[in-house]
């Protein structure tokens, strides 16, 4: 099942990532961040788009993403690419181009394998499982979650 998107009032969007309202405000009128309005006129956003609003405001990587610390203990473990393959069950091309594209770093070579960090490999596939459709771009080239084009619809 595709996963939906998470939409919580603007307001609350403003305490919890530290943003004014008037600045999300804006950023829903420039298409920045998608929303919507509930029939009792609540204006809801996409809690994904406001995170990424922030962390682009604030100067923030995809360290500090939610999705990432889980995985932060895995931090500097070494694992190869066709072991990553099998233990997430993601193709192996998908794996490598994350790799190539520097979103997974590479930790060096133990003889033929190269070896991948296992932390990001961990983040890459939670973002996968979440947010994967064949051929769709997921990542950004600083490694953050990708945001299509945002649009506003109106929420019966």
């Amino acid at each position: 099942m595709v996963s939906l998107p998470v939409l919580i009032p603007l307001s609350e969007a403003a305490r919890k990532y530290g943003l004014e309202e008037r600045d999300l405000r804006d950023m829903v009128e420039k298409g920045k961040i998608r929303a919507g309005v509930t029939m009792d006129k609540m204006i809801v956003v996409n809690e994904e788009d406001v995170l990424h609003q922030a962390m682009e405001s604030q100067g923030l990587s995809k360290e500090d993403l939610p999705e990432y610390k889980m995985y932060a203990h895995l931090k500097g473990i070494g694992i190869g690419i066709n072991e990553a393959a099998k233990e997430y069950r993601i193709p192996y091309v998908t794996i490598y181009q994350w790799m190539s594209s520097g979103i997974i770093k590479k930790l060096g070579r133990e003889g033929q394998k190269v070896l991948l960090d296992k932390a990001d490999v961990a983040y890459c596939a939670e973002i996968y499982r979440r947010r994967g459709i064949k051929g769709r771009k997921l990542f950004n080239s600083d490694g953050t979650p990708y945001q299509s084009k945002k649009t506003t619809h109106r929420i019966s």
